[in-house]
């Protein structure tokens, strides 16, 4: 008989507040207040080390300015220079996993946890997850928001205040709320970025 922590992982409905995952948020939210509000901006080591018991996989190249804000922490995994700026809120009831050189800006949301329309099934406190997957050298900027079950694709950037409902293939810049592909981006995007910004020691 599969454990409530097993059905969340496996995207069935379960009941989140039994003990054993009601004993791992509690655990996480205690992690969470040092991480935020005890440890001072000067102790970088030590707030590296916890936040690396945190996450289910960082390394010390792992940034994340506080506050930060997730259910279970250890169902987050991220690759190598991730960095989120403040306010960021990681539902990872189902699984939240995050590739290499990925940025966050500000006020970013990912909620992997759904419950249900009908309000006696949600009365009854049932939910349900879906995993989020975001790939390498993505730039997610401020005031997002990706829903359980988005795919998010190498190279891609999500404009500021989008809703992400859908998966959005590799090298798109996307935007709005619902979020939708704009183009693809290219080579002739860092062309103009250098003719517009760079100077002309640098070109």
């Amino acid at each position: 008989m599969l454990t409530e922590k097993e059905k969340m992982l496996q995207g069935l409905a379960h009941q989140p507040y039994e003990n054993e995952l009601t004993t791992l948020r509690q655990a996480n939210r205690e992690r969470l207040f040092d991480y935020n509000y005890v440890l001072r901006p000067s102790q970088k080591a030590e707030k590296q080390a916890l936040l690396q018991q945190i996450l289910g996989k960082a390394d010390e190249t792992t940034k994340i300015n506080s506050p930060f804000h997730c259910d279970y922490g250890r169902f987050i995994e991220v690759g190598k220079h991730f960095y989120a700026n403040a306010n960021c809120i990681i539902l990872d009831n189902g699984g939240v996993t995050i590739g290499d050189n990925v940025m966050f800006g500000p006020n970013v949301s990912l909620y992997t946890v759904n419950h249900p329309l009908d309000p006696s099934l949600r009365a009854e406190g049932w939910e349900t997850a879906k995993p989020i997957v975001i790939g390498n050298n993505v730039w997610v900027c401020g005031s997002i928001v990706i829903l359980g079950g988005v795919t998010i694709g190498d190279n891609v950037v999500i404009a500021a205040g989008s809703v992400v409902t859908k998966d959005i293939p590799a090298n798109s810049l996307a935007m709005g709320n619902p979020c939708r592909v704009v183009r693809a981006i290219t080579e002739q995007d860092r062309l103009d970025y250098q003719a517009r910004y760079f100077d002309d020691s640098l070109s």
